[in-house]
């Protein structure tokens, strides 16, 4: 078989099943292709020989009889993830030099199942950011490009090393973490299916915090039926986190009948945005047309909150990093600033924090220590999470109706250029999440599909949201959307 690092993960899976093809050539594949693919910066520690060890173990598990599904597969792992012995720095400056001595339960279930790590992916530092731009490695790139123009591209972000690695076929998949749409909104600016499963499906532990009420892990994949088998052996309930939800995983795999007959798909008028590109509103009519033929009956819905969500979330969200991130002071481990003399204990933290956060991180932990301050908490904080829980109860009086899934875009253009917002105000920036923080905000599962190209060949997706705990569901009205949609454009390689 030739350029192996193309196959999905069920291709892989079952190729390795039949003896067409062993993990030890799979991951040398992809160890290749990755070696050709520094332009794109998308993995930042490489860990070929951690890889071809796991392989040779898979091969000899497979010939046992004893493989899991994922059991060979070559996989890519997120910079936020701590794996253990390897450089875990979710980016950042500050965390320079940590190698963990403790592997993060999603991973460790990953090589438990015999996934194979590549290495790690690049990211927005502490998964602050839209476009991968924060990066103490620098840019991530993606592999598209528009239309002849040679200009560099954002993969998205925060999980933009995933998104370009994917896409890239550096990898068969990745992880990513989804705090406000930052495994969806990379998904859709590069071409890939993306999942945030419902909050507490995937365990958080080992995961470096950026706010711990939204974050998620997900994986980033080749296709939806890719997405239900890596989600499987991500999920499950975690003793060591407390919000790790004590449920029963299903076969999400075995959910993927295409058949969605009488569901009823929710389209919220509140999304339709001012100013948003006519191609956006054609793909999202496209795709309802799509489910509609499918058999799914497409009703109009409301969301009334929706309109404070970005507002809610750019409160409770740098609240918790503030939180989360005044434990890295230069005492216990990662940078610590060089003092001068007469220098004391305050200007230790003061100039480790300055020296080792980037300028987007700085903001966020300001605004949220802001908010949090005693003059502002019952104006912003509080205020903010009695938002959240309507923005909460808009879904559950949706979900109520009889509404099984709702569609929407999953970003509000294509992707855009390197450098392009860098002046730009930083709200900007953050509309970016538009489509996806409320998900977050719920607790809510969503899924990025690939549905079509813009007028300069570049990708877009769109959105479905799910009632919490169906992914399963949720999954195969997105392989439905998948089916219909057709989408199999791929980028041209230029690195």
């Amino acid at each position: 078989m030739s350029e192996l690092n193309k196959l999905g993960l069920a291709e892989a899976r079952d190729a390795l099943r039949a003896g067409d093809v062993t993990s030890v050539e799979l991951t040398d594949a992809c160890l290749k292709a990755i070696d050709e693919a520094d332009a794109l910066n998308a993995f930042v520690h490489k860990t070929p020989e951690i890889a071809m060890e796991r392989a040779k173990a898979a091969d000899e598990r497979i010939k046992g009889g004893d493989a899991p599904s994922m059991c060979g597969l070559p996989i890519g792992i997120k910079d936020l993830f701590c794996t253990k012995g390897v450089p875990s720095q979710a980016a950042s400056g500050i965390l320079e030099g940590f190698k963990p001595e403790y592997e993060s339960t999603v991973s460790q279930q990953l090589a438990d199942a015999g996934a194979v790590m590549l290495g790690k992916l690049n990211m927005d530092e502490f998964a602050m950011g839209s476009s991968n731009e924060t990066s103490v490695y620098g840019n991530a790139v993606s592999p598209w490009r528009r239309g002849n123009d040679d200009a560099q591209l954002t993969p998205g972000g925060s999980s933009g090393g995933s998104a370009s690695a994917v896409a890239a076929d550096l990898c068969l998949a990745a992880t990513g973490t989804d705090t406000g749409g930052s495994i969806r909104q990379p998904a859709a600016f590069v071409g890939i299916t993306g999942i945030k499963p419902t909050y507490g499906r995937c365990s958080r532990w080992g995961i470096v915090a950026f706010a711990s009420s939204l974050d998620q892990a997900g994986p980033m994949t080749k296709n939806v039926r890719d997405a239900a088998i890596m989600l499987e052996i991500m999920c499950g309930h975690d003793a060591k986190d407390s919000t790790s939800a004590d449920l029963a995983v299903p076969n999400f795999e075995a959910m993927l009948t295409g058949d969605i007959k009488g569901k009823k798909i929710g389209i919220p008028k509140e999304y339709r945005m001012d100013g948003m590109p006519a191609e956006i509103e054609k793909l999202w009519a496209d795709g309802a047309a799509m489910l509609k033929d499918a058999g799914a009956e497409i009703v109009d819905i409301s969301l009334p909150h929706t309109q404070y969500a970005l507002p809610a979330y750019y409160v409770i969200a740098p609240a918790e990093a503030s939180s989360n991130l005044a434990r890295y002071d230069g005492v216990r481990y990662g940078h610590r600033a060089q003092l001068a003399q007469g220098d004391g204990i305050t200007e230790m933290y003061e100039n480790t924090r300055a020296e080792g956060f980037g300028h987007e991180v700085q903001r966020r932990v300001m605004v949220g220590t802001y908010v949090l301050s005693a003059g502002f908490y019952d104006a912003y904080y509080n205020r903010a999470r009695k938002v959240r829980t309507l923005i909460k109860k808009d879904f559950e009086d949706v979900f109520s109706a009889g509404v099984d899934a709702i569609l929407t875009p999953a970003t509000p253009s294509a992707a855009f250029g390197l450098g392009e917002m860098t002046e730009a105000d930083p709200v900007q920036m953050y509309l970016n999440d538009v489509f996806t923080v409320t998900v977050n905000l719920a607790g809510l599962p969503g899924i990025s599909v690939p549905a079509g190209l813009d007028t300069q060949g570049l990708p877009l997706g769109l959105q479905l949201i799910g009632r919490p705990w169906e992914e399963g569901d949720l999954l195969n009205t997105a392989y439905a959307l998948e089916n219909a949609a057709g989408f199999v454009a791929k980028p041209g390689k230029w690195w």
